[in-house]
């Protein structure tokens, strides 16, 4: 996949000085938001090392396989708790925008982060069941 045009995050930057840097472990996620949103771009982009490797070792499954037939759309911050270079601890509360085989849907998360070893990782989340006709 080129590495150019905008970054899926919706940061507005170009993926290459965005979330490709964090996927390919050239630099680490400074925030807990920065690395939900890196992980989304990894789902969209297909890069499910980079979201088994930001899994917190605790709770993430022993294997991984993304789902081909979903193309992830559009991210929605609405909310994030704690979270910054100063913290051990933070939340993101975010929409994901997708469309699979049943047409266009979204999911509702509250994500939980921890810092590891220096790093932020993604420990778990909240979701809401699938909501249809969005995006």
């Amino acid at each position: 996949m080129p590495t150019s045009g905008d970054c899926p995050c919706g940061s507005g930057r170009r993926y290459d000085a965005c979330c490709e840097p964090l996927h390919d472990g050239t630099r680490a996620a400074g925030t807990a938001e920065e690395l939900m949103r890196s992980r989304y771009s990894a789902y969209a982009r297909g890069r499910s090392d980079y979201v088994f490797r930001t899994w917190h070792p605790r709770t993430r499954p022993a294997d991984l396989s993304l789902d081909d037939d979903i193309s992830w759309l559009e991210l929605e911050i609405h909310a994030v708790v704690a979270g910054g270079a100063d913290d051990d601890r933070g939340e993101v509360e975010f929409t994901a925008h997708y469309r699979d085989a049943e047409g266009p849907a979204a999911m509702h998360e509250r994500s939980r982060f921890e810092r590891r070893a220096g790093r932020w990782c993604y420990v778990d989340g909240d979701v809401s069941p699938r909501t249809t006709g969005a995006g």
